[in-house]
C-alpha cells in the first residue's frame, strides 16, 4: 500500500471515530431518559400489583381460616357419629 493511501485511510478512520464519539455523546442522554422512564413504569406496575395483591391475600387468608374451621367442625361431627355408631 502506498503512503498516500495509508494516510488517507488513517484520516478517514479518525473522522469516523470522531463521528462515532459525537453520536455516542448524543445517544447518552437519550439512554438516560429511557432508563428513567422504564424505571418509572416498573415502579408504577409494582405499585398497582401490590394494591391488587393485598386484598387478594387477605381474602385468601380469610378463606383458609374458614376452611380450617369447617375441617374442625367436620372432624368433630365425624367423631360424634363414630361414638353414636359404637353404642
Amino acid at each position: 500500500m502506498d503512503e498516500d493511501l495509508k494516510a488517507h485511510l488513517g484520516s478517514m478512520e479518525l473522522r469516523l471515530n470522531e463521528r462515532f464519539d459525537r453520536f455516542n455523546e448524543r445517544l447518552d442522554p437519550v439512554e438516560l431518559r429511557l432508563n428513567e422512564r422504564i424505571e418509572k413504569v416498573e415502579t408504577q406496575l409494582l405499585t398497582e400489583f401490590h394494591k391488587w395483591a393485598s386484598p387478594v391475600e387477605m381474602r385468601q387468608r380469610t378463606h383458609a381460616a374458614a376452611l380450617r374451621a369447617v375441617d374442625a367442625e367436620m372432624e368433630a361431627l365425624s367423631d360424634h357419629v363414630t361414638k353414636l355408631e359404637g353404642r
